[in-house]
């Protein structure tokens, strides 16, 4: 494992900022109000061949100004028993605050290397701000400007000397399967990933929109590696007025992007809504791997057929995802949440299985002889051979003779006979079609004429 720096603080301190100028990236939110981060935020840094992760942290305060405050302190601690180091971001334009003293006192009692480091620190004439730190008694401590990158690398050369070398990591080398959780606000995202793990990894509120960013966890199921990526509840857009409730939701489709397996969960109690269809579909659009969760179900009054209903229900709604697995549980009980992760393997197999040419020429073969496609102009269009060009989802290529005139029910017979060929019948599929001359030679036996019958046709 690659050793853990987290960044502690109060709030307003610059943290995120910080731990997107380490990343190098811009994982981590930022804005000018305190309270932005909440979870604990991980990302990997790499200075000078050493690798290790990065933890943001909400801010630290003492009392509890709202309803989060609480459980980001306790996020706070966690973070800083998990970490190999610590870093304690200080505003040098803020000054000296109560909570820098609180937070001095509980990272003082550690026995692993801590970094106190104060942000806002623009440039060399603005070093004379630290000077009433020292008054905290910390004998060194590292000035900085997270936003303008002033200090920051001869501070990472000071972490890192600090910090055991590990080897880099690769999630695509090492088979992980990224799974992405998404859904409404408040359908129980975050409540699922604290169910997985066994501990209170993400902040979990009833209020609506809690979980901000994408929080992205690793975990290894049955010596199997995944990533959990947690992500902000998605409201309809007329709903969604706050700019920090905007960004979240654009991270979170972000994170669809980049996940092989979305994990789509409903609240079974409300039923199936539209906005439910509408954060399928663009999971679809992305060709991730999707499984239908619908959480809540140990408070929903069922009978024999009741998951019989709902399941026709999101067939019916989404007819786009007809092929999506769909399993009800609890998120809160832990009622069939393991039975999640076999699942997600058997999708997962089919989402990155890759089909021979010859068979599937074959396949093409027996399906076109079975049901020819319309004329197209008059012409029969022929197929000449197909392939498939990658995986993640399965993906083909058709050479015909007139792509344009394949009809999209057409497109979709071919596609349901690969399925049915094949077995991949819990994954997307994607067919698509690209020209290619007829090999007949028809279009090259007008230039072979002879040069009497040439100019015969073009006087007549």
């Amino acid at each position: 494992m690659k050793p853990v720096v987290a960044i502690v603080g109060r709030p307003n301190a610059g943290k995120s900022t910080l731990f997107n100028r380490i990343t190098r990236t811009k994982d981590a939110l930022v804005d000018n109000f305190p309270g932005v981060t909440r979870d604990r935020h991980y990302g990997s840094c790499n200075w000078n061949d050493v690798e290790f992760s990065v933890i943001d942290t909400g801010g630290f305060s003492i009392k509890d100004d709202d309803n989060f405050s609480s459980l980001s302190r306790n996020q706070v601690y966690q973070a800083i028993s998990d970490s190999a180091a610590v870093i304690l971001l200080l505003d040098g334009k803020g000054g000296v605050s109560p909570f820098d003293s609180e937070l001095i006192k509980i990272l003082r009692e550690l026995s692993r290397p801590v970094f106190y480091v104060v942000n806002k620190i623009d440039g060399y004439e603005k070093e004379e701000n630290i000077n009433e730190f020292y008054s905290l008694g910390i004998e060194t401590l590292y000035p900085v400007s997270a936003e303008h990158g002033y200090g920051v690398p001869d501070f990472l050369d000071c972490l890192v000397s600090a910090l055991p070398t590990s080897p880099v990591e690769n999630n695509e080398a090492d088979g992980t399967i990224k799974i992405a959780i998404i859904g409404r606000p408040n359908v129980g995202k975050s409540s699922l990933i604290n169910r997985i793990l066994g501990e209170n990894r993400v902040i979990v509120s009833d209020i609506p929109g809690t979980t901000r960013d994408s929080i992205d966890t690793a975990c290894e199921i049955n010596g199997r590696q995944y990533l959990l990526i947690d992500t902000a509840g998605i409201r309809r857009k007329k709903q969604v007025y706050e700019k920090i409730e905007k960004i979240s939701i654009i991270k979170a489709l972000k994170s669809i992007e980049r996940c092989d397996i979305a994990l789509i969960m409903l609240d079974a109690h409300e039923g199936v809504t539209d906005q439910d269809v509408k954060i399928a579909g663009y999971a679809f659009e992305r060709g991730c791997g999707c499984i239908f969760l619908l959480n809540k179900w140990d408070i929903v009054e069922k009978d024999d057929k009741t998951l019989k209903r709902f399941i026709e229900k999101i067939r019916m709604a989404a007819k786009f995802l007809s092929f999506t697995p769909v399993m009800a549980l609890s998120a809160l009980t832990g009622q069939r949440v393991p039975k999640i992760f076999d699942m997600v393997n058997s999708v997962y197999d089919q989402y990155t299985t890759r089909i021979a040419t010859g068979p599937l020429n074959k396949i093409f073969e027996r399906a076109t002889l079975k049901t020819e496609p319309s004329l197209h102009r008059g012409r029969r269009i022929k197929f000449f051979y197909v392939t498939q060009i990658s995986t993640k989802p399965p993906t083909f290529i058709s050479f015909v003779n007139s792509p344009d005139g394949i009809h999209f029910s057409y497109q979709r017979y071919l596609i349901n006979q690969i399925r049915k060929e094949t077995g991949l019948d819990q994954t997307p599929v994607r067919l698509f079609f690209r020209k290619r001359n007829e090999p007949d030679g028809r279009v090259h036996r007008k230039t072979k004429l002879p040069e009497k019958m040439r100019k015969k046709s073009k006087r007549s």
